[in-house]
């Protein structure tokens, strides 16, 4: 009785591949991007990054300004999703140091804006100024051109550049969106 009702072998054999294969296949498909609560060390920020990310600092010239600027950062295919955090001496400094920074992150990619805004974000108990902009950059040695998402933005004594920069086919607006969105400068 217990032969008629089981299967035969090579039908066994078929679907126990078949569930090893699905169970290594949904196992292969473990997110690559891990979100995580991340908050500055050096500056006052909390943003979500994909992945763990690493930590360091350099000191930079914002058009005369000079700053030492601390990037956390992390990277997945290609595609690095950076803050940079800068303290001026004098926060009269900030709309110079915001262009800069513009244009250095624009020349870095060799781009052009596509897109940009300036506003005020309101919080906490300053309002502060910011600058959201696109930017692409032509292909270099036969790569995909390069995309640029940034959010810069000045908040008393800081400075931020909140970045998503990559080649474009690696980007998808939903990370973007996720990322840039998320950024607080508190």
């Amino acid at each position: 009785m217990f032969i008629k009702q089981s299967l035969p072998i090579c039908r066994r054999a078929a679907l126990m591949l078949s569930g090893a294969t699905l169970v290594f296949l949904f196992s292969a498909c473990s997110p690559r991007f891990n979100w995580r609560q991340v908050q500055g060390n050096d500056a006052p920020f909390s943003v979500l990054m994909p992945a763990k990310p690493s930590t360091f600092s350099r000191p930079i010239d914002l058009n005369g300004i000079k700053v030492s600027m601390t990037m956390t950062a992390t990277e997945i295919d290609g595609v690095v999703f950076a803050v940079g955090s800068a303290r001026l001496t004098d926060p009269a400094q900030a709309s110079t140091a915001l262009q800069a920074m513009k244009t250095a992150l624009v020349n870095n990619i060799n781009g052009s804006i596509k897109s940009e805004s300036a506003h005020v974000v309101a919080g906490n108990a300053q309002a502060t100024s910011a600058i959201t902009l696109e930017a692409v950059g032509p292909p270099e040695n036969g790569s995909q051109p390069k995309a640029l998402f940034a959010h810069l933005e000045a908040r008393g004594q800081y400075i931020y550049q909140a970045i998503v920069i990559g080649p474009q086919k690696n980007i998808t607006s939903e990370n973007v969106e996720m990322f840039l969105q998320s950024f607080k400068a508190t």
